[in-house]
């Protein structure tokens, strides 16, 4: 079971309105309050439900969406590149294609922290940070 779907009528109806209608009269309102609630209400502009909300549509804003969109049976524009290009098999460059950077940066600043690494290693019972230690002098070693 889920949650009830709302059904046709009054169900159907958004339920910030009925809060709309429970603010327009101020209950227990003292002597002269009322008034003074309404007459403020009568200066101040109410929005009013039109539907949709008036601006500019997706399209204005963004374009078409669709025009980005290249079709499945469109021409390719790379016919020098084959389809595994970045696969481990088949031509064209391999996995070394799909790597954006240097990773030599990443083993120095790893390198920095392996005294207090080890120190977790052996002074704590982790499986995890023992293994690290050995990844980190593996590669920098």
């Amino acid at each position: 079971m889920g949650t009830p779907t709302p059904g046709p009528g009054k169900f159907s109806q958004r339920t910030d309105k009925a809060v709309s209608e429970a603010n327009r009269d101020l209950p227990n309102a003292g002597y002269g309050e009322q008034a003074a609630y309404q007459e403020q209400q009568q200066g101040a502009k109410m929005a009013q439900d039109a539907g949709a909300p008036a601006g500019a549509s997706f399209s204005d804003l963004f374009g078409n969406p669709a025009a980005g969109v290249t079709p499945l049976g469109a021409e390719t524009t790379q016919p020098d590149t084959p389809v595994t290009d970045g696969a481990a098999l088949g031509p064209g460059a391999g996995t070394e294609a799909l790597s954006s950077s240097d990773t030599s940066g990443d083993k120095t600043r790893m390198a920095a922290y392996l005294p207090a690494l080890m120190y977790m290693a052996d002074n704590g019972n982790s499986d995890a940070a023992r293994n690290l230690v050995r990844q980190i002098q593996a590669q920098t070693m």
